[in-house]
């Protein structure tokens, strides 16, 4: 049997949307600051989730593990994303593994229950991963920052903000295994036929020659149905 199209779909939409949220995650730039006063114009600072870093766009001279002086991971919405992207990243490899056992490519059949239950997982991490990185957008004018200076959102957010919607699509595709098990159960179920038991062959004639000859040999048969003969 071939594996459905909605399961091929969420294993592949999954691993991708893991490895954006992943690198989204680890990586310092979800906030960018620039322009900032009494400092050189091609500086720019990178703010993430862990570590703060500085680069000098004309040398591209990059310096991380800055200091916070400004009290940036104090911030409710850093603290939040701190604890709720891990958390997603175990869900959504939760999920796969799951969601392997569940499709079986290997075998004919796949767990519809199994894979409709990984779904649910793989939705619930997308949506995880959706809810820091919506909140940490819409608190990112109001994060602290030097005052002056010109904010944007970094690479890293975005790739987070792909890497969850990526994961809520293929967490629904496969949860739609759940109404193949549905239709399956609610299919009637008939009653085995009753099995027929080999007998004689029937005196049936196959064509008009075999009726002249039957005549001829002076045989006669019970039919029921006229001959050329008795017209």
């Amino acid at each position: 049997m071939r594996t459905p199209k909605a399961m091929i779909v969420g294993l592949v939409l999954c691993p991708c949307g893991l490895l954006l949220t992943l690198v989204g995650t680890m990586t310092p730039s979800w906030r960018q600051v620039s322009l900032v006063p009494e400092q050189p114009s091609d500086l720019v600072l990178e703010q993430g989730i862990w570590e703060l870093c500085s680069e000098r766009q004309s040398s591209h001279q990059r310096h991380c593990g800055q200091a916070d002086e400004l009290g940036y991971f104090e911030e409710v919405p850093v603290q939040v994303a701190r604890g709720l992207m891990p958390t997603s990243l175990v869900l959504t490899l939760l999920g796969l593994v799951v969601a392997t056992l569940g499709v079986r490519c290997w075998q004919e059949e796949p767990r519809h229950p199994v894979a409709g239950a990984a779904g649910l997982v793989l939705l619930l991490s997308g949506l995880l991963s959706l809810l820091p990185v919506s909140w940490y957008t819409h608190e990112l004018w109001a994060l602290p920052a030097t005052a002056g200076s010109t904010l944007a959102a970094g690479y890293s957010l975005v790739l987070s903000y792909l890497g969850s919607c990526l994961e809520i699509l293929g967490g629904l595709a496969l949860t739609l295994s759940f109404h193949r098990c549905c239709k399956k159960r609610r299919a009637p179920r008939y009653p085995p036929g009753p099995v027929r038991e080999p007998g004689p062959p029937s005196n049936t004639y196959n064509n008009p020659w075999d009726v002249l000859e039957d005549e001829r040999d002076g045989r006669s048969w019970k039919s029921t149905l006229p001959c050329d003969s008795d017209l």
